[in-house]
Order: C-alpha cells, then structure tokens, then sequence
C-alpha cells in the first residue's frame, strides 16, 4: 500500500520517495506519494519524479497508487529514491474548485448524481427535475460562502458511525471508499458548520482561498438529471 502524503499535507509540493514496483502499463508505484490518483471525481495529479514527466496518476491494486510517465523513457530501478515534483498550479485549481463544489451543494441542497473535477473546471450533477429559477441568485450565494473565508478541515469516524448517518453522504453516484475501518470527513465552518461529508479528495484550508467563482451553463442530461459547470473566475 501507498502512503498517501497528500491526505497528510496536501500542500506539500516535494518529496523524496523509492520506487517499489513497476506495472505491466508502465507505470511507477512508489512507496509514498504526493500524487493523487484519479478517483471521486477528481482527477489525478501530475508533475516530475526525477527527471520523468508525469501525465496523471490512477489507483493500482491493493492501496497502490500508481504514476503514469507521458513518454516512453526507461523507468527508474526498483529501489531507486527520487523526488517527486508535484504540478503545483494544476493541483491547486483542482482543490480549489473541489472545495467550491462542496459550497454548490450546500446551496443547491438536492441528491448529487455525479461530478468531475479538472484543473481548467469543474461540474456537478444534481437530481432536478426543472431547471434553476435563479442561476445568478445561485452563484451570488455560492460565492457570498466563499468569501466568508471558512475554516476547511478534517475529521475520520468508523465505517459504523457513517452507516448510522447516512445523511452525510450527499452523492448518489459515489460512495466513500471502505475497508480501512474508517471514513475522512471533510468539515467546512467552525463553530457555526457549513458543510460535512466524506471525502477522500484534496482541499483548500480556507473558503477563501477559493476566490470569485462563475457559475456556466445548465445542462440537462436524462429525465431527471441537470449538470452545472463551475469556473474559478479570477
């Protein structure tokens, strides 16, 4: 199993780590890393390991996370520590509009039917039959949320104590991962709480660190499904 650095700090941009497998695809498994993988709806990392350029990072088999070279440069040895470069930028849109989805289910308070999170947009799907009355009205509040510069945190409960609150998970097409004994929350709001619900993704420490957010268009996609398309405006 991979260590997951990324749930420890998920601003650390650097580190060491040794290379302890490599796939039939070709791909890296390191022994720690600051790489999140595909998954969740958000996409994976990229970025360096030594001098071998990234192109995403996926989930290998048991725990491992694996980092996928875009090029077909010889992979390190088996044993080999290198250091690992995160692409900063790209990762820390990602947060930011991953962070902000959590806001966008806080005001459009329907069951989420899917998302995805990339570091140029990001979209939600919701259970909703007719379409937003008020889509500026939307994205005024959403973004009135951020700017109220809320602490983002974490917390971890059993795998018993969710199934006790099934409330808490908020999407229907992606359940929180199980088999550790235990489900990360992530809390946004202090005394006054915003918004809490599982999840295993990278997030900003503060709402507003998010900055303005613009709301695009409403799609509608099947009988009772509408996907809104989130940008980071500045």
């Amino acid at each position: 199993m991979t260590e997951k650095l990324f749930l420890a700090d998920a601003y650390l941009q650097e580190a060491e780590a040794t290379v302890v497998a490599h796939t039939a695809e070709g791909g890296l498994v390191l022994d720690q890393s600051l790489f999140y993988p595909t998954g969740g709806g958000q996409m994976g990392d990229q970025g360096r390991f030594g001098d071998i350029e990234i192109a995403t990072t996926v989930k290998g088999e048991n725990g491992s996370i694996v980092l996928v070279p875009n090029d077909g440069k010889g992979l390190p040895a088996i044993g080999s520590t290198l250091t690992q470069v995160l692409d900063w930028e790209n990762r820390h849109r990602m947060m930011r509009l991953h962070t902000a989805l959590h806001l966008l289910s806080v005001v459009i308070p329907l069951p989420v039917t899917g998302g995805q999170i990339r570091a140029e947009k990001a979209r939600l799907d919701f259970a909703m039959p007719e379409p937003l009355e008020d889509k500026q009205a939307v994205e005024d509040t959403l973004n009135a949320l951020i700017a109220a510069d809320h602490p983002v945190s974490e917390q971890w409960i059993s795998e018993a104590e969710l199934d006790a609150k099934p409330e808490l998970v908020k999407t229907m097409s992606v359940q929180p991962p199980r088999g550790a004994g235990r489900i990360r929350l992530v809390r946004i709001g202090g005394e006054a709480q915003v918004d809490l619900q599982p999840c295993g993704g990278t997030h900003v420490r503060r709402t507003g660190e998010i900055g303005k957010i613009r709301l695009g268009k409403m799609e509608k996609k099947g009988r009772l499904n509408r996907r809104l398309h989130v940008f980071l405006a500045e």
